[in-house]
């Protein structure tokens, strides 16, 4: 049976520290299954399209490198209801740091509570990206600074673009 990976979030950008997970995640599984978060009443910078364009861009390579398929989906409602409909019995969660740690561990109670068959993993981000938010990064872009550093190439071009003017 394939061993299917659930990593959800927003990544609005695609983050080096999202790319961490992602390499890590992708030894792990058959197939990961990276989830956009759709928020109706949340702005985002980038579209649902252009966050697809950028993970298959930046993280097809290096999944099909690990032996790995990826597959990019949106979801809207509880991620463990996303994590059963797309196949997954194991969900992605990076950590950066122990305020993380505290915030996921109650994610991971209560969805163990509502999807026992889905098993939360927990993958430690390295070093060099603990610091990196999307969050961050979009602040920084969005007041001139250099954040070529926090997102890879391709992803600090299309930050430019948005950014110009």
């Amino acid at each position: 049976m394939p061993r299917v990976a659930l990593y959800p979030g927003s990544f609005d950008p695609l983050t080096n520290g999202h790319l961490d997970v992602v390499k890590q995640a992708a030894a792990l599984c058959d197939r990961l299954v990276v989830a956009v978060a759709i928020h109706p009443g949340k702005k985002t910078l980038f579209s649902t399209e252009e966050r697809f364009e950028m993970l298959q861009e930046v993280c097809g390579p290096i999944v099909a490198q690990a032996g790995c398929t990826l597959e990019c989906a949106t979801y809207d409602n509880l991620t463990v209801t996303a994590a059963h409909k797309l196949g997954a019995t194991i969900m992605i969660r990076g950590l950066r740091d122990g305020t993380d740690l505290d915030y996921e561990m109650q994610l991971a109670g209560m969805n163990g509570a509502m999807a026992p068959d889905v098993q939360t993993v927990f993958l430690p981000a390295s070093p060099p990206v603990r610091p990196i938010t999307a969050t961050l990064v979009r602040q920084i872009a969005q007041m001139g600074g250099d954040y070529s550093s926090f997102v890879p190439a391709s992803v600090a071009a299309r930050l430019k673009t948005k950014f110009a003017g």
